[in-house]
């Protein structure tokens, strides 16, 4: 995703990139929840997949001034979660990201995570759009994996810390959401109306 683009203006309108973010958020997480909170280590994703899967999330929310998906350790998110509830999606990512590197190799003589962000970039869009001729596999749309990524990664990005992602609370840092009101009793009339401060989960008032 390209750096021009405000990362507050793509995450307010994932709802725009398809049904998968809309099936991935609404599922309850308890178990991914408490293997996020036992351990930060790889549950189900190799070295090798991490490694990949971190770069994609990277060029979904790209670093720049702010912190991205990097900082905020989606990969643990998507890693904790495809060891629980959304097991069914790992033969997807299984696909997908030998896929991704497959597609590397072939045009860079590289791993994808090797690779410099404008080479991943056009990598990545080639997969959105279904065009990158290397992709290895006929039964696995390109843009099935990459949207599927795409939303666990935005989600990862804004949900609890507690699930695996979000590390640092920068996903709501970066968008300015102050982590709800529910740990403050609830907002006041004049702090959902923007006339008051609130103060936020990380102790900061906005």
């Amino acid at each position: 995703m390209s750096n021009d683009v405000s990362r507050r203006t793509f995450l307010a309108g994932t709802a725009a990139y398809g049904t998968a973010l809309w099936a991935l958020a609404n599922i309850p997480r308890p178990r991914a929840l408490r293997a996020a909170q036992e351990s930060t280590t790889p549950s189900v994703l190799s070295a090798e997949q991490w490694r990949t899967v971190e770069a994609i999330t990277g060029r979904v929310i790209p670093t720049d001034e702010e912190p991205g998906a990097v900082e905020a350790n989606c990969v643990n998110f998507i890693d904790k979660a495809l060891a629980n509830e959304d097991a069914r999606a790992k033969p997807l990512y299984d696909a997908g990201v030998a896929g991704v590197d497959a597609v590397s190799a072939k045009r860079f003589d590289a791993p994808f995570h090797e690779l410099d962000a404008d080479r991943q970039d056009q990598i990545l869009a080639d997969l959105e759009a279904g065009k990158a001729a290397e992709w290895p596999h006929a039964e696995v749309p390109s843009p099935l994996f990459f949207e599927t990524v795409r939303a666990h990664t935005v989600i990862g990005f804004l949900a609890l810390p507690s699930y695996g992602g979000n590390r640092d609370m920068a996903g709501w840092k970066v968008t300015k959401y102050p982590g709800g009101g529910h740990h403050l009793g609830g907002y006041s009339p004049a702090q959902m109306s923007g006339k008051a401060k609130v103060t936020t989960a990380w102790d900061e008032e906005i």
